[in-house]
């Protein structure tokens, strides 16, 4: 008699933690999908997850917050799993499906940031790997894929602090952020060699990068931490 009564509550539990989480609106961990029309793009947006600090995907959720759910969620699962194999290294994702009233279901994705940075999405020859930033997943550049790489495998980072180093400061006293473009023009450097150099300051962390499509910012990391 009692178990029917559990698993409702269990499951009006889960109802409730799921509008909860809905509520929150679409974040840096969070992302909203009406269904899987386009499972691609779904991938695309887990591997921004996985390459950033991990989060969360709910198909079944319309981008202002109803919670529609889905009539037949095993079809969109399948494609899904489907789209998944197109990631590398694979992507582990947890499911979850929640019922939401009505005979419809909402499927939960859960990613993890991944140890085995960076991921790919393989479209034929060509493979783009992709970053989190705010509510968006934007294509991340040579260099945060770069950073992403190494920064697991990191142990003591030294660089040397040279005139390349002490333009790159003296510009970043007077600007909140440097673009590797910007950096180029500074310092006369190269673009392979003024990449260089950029990684290997976010990786001391000397500096800290902001991902952006029209080119990603370098900041000094200490100006953030104090608030300045």
């Amino acid at each position: 008699m009692n178990k029917p009564q559990e698993a409702f509550t269990f499951q009006a539990r889960q109802v409730r933690d799921l509008k909860k989480l809905v509520s929150c609106g679409e974040s840096s961990s969070l992302e909203f999908k009406r269904k899987a029309s386009y499972p691609d793009k779904i991938v695309r947006e887990m591997i921004a997850f996985a390459n950033a600090k991990g989060g969360t995907l709910l198909v079944g959720i319309s981008d202002d917050g109803q919670v529609a759910g889905l009539k037949h969620p095993e079809d969109d699962a399948y494609v899904i799993q489907q789209a998944l194999r197109k990631c590398s290294p694979r992507l582990p994702v947890t499911e979850t499906f929640i019922p939401v009233g009505n005979s419809r279901h909402v499927i939960q994705y859960h990613i993890h940031e991944s140890t085995n940075k960076p991921h790919y999405f393989l479209d034929g020859e060509k493979k783009e790997a992709y970053i989190r930033v705010n509510d968006q997943s934007i294509k991340a550049s040579r260099e945060v894929r770069e950073i992403a790489r190494r920064s697991h495998a990191m142990k003591d980072i030294r660089f040397h602090y040279g005139e390349h180093e002490r333009l790159l400061m003296r510009y970043l006293d007077m600007n909140p952020a440097i673009t590797l473009k910007e950096f180029m023009n500074v310092s006369g450097l190269k673009k392979f060699y003024a990449s260089k150099k950029l990684v290997l300051l976010v990786l001391a962390n000397v500096l800290q990068i902001t991902p952006h499509e029209k080119g990603d910012l370098f900041s000094l990391a200490f100006r953030n931490k104090s608030g300045q």
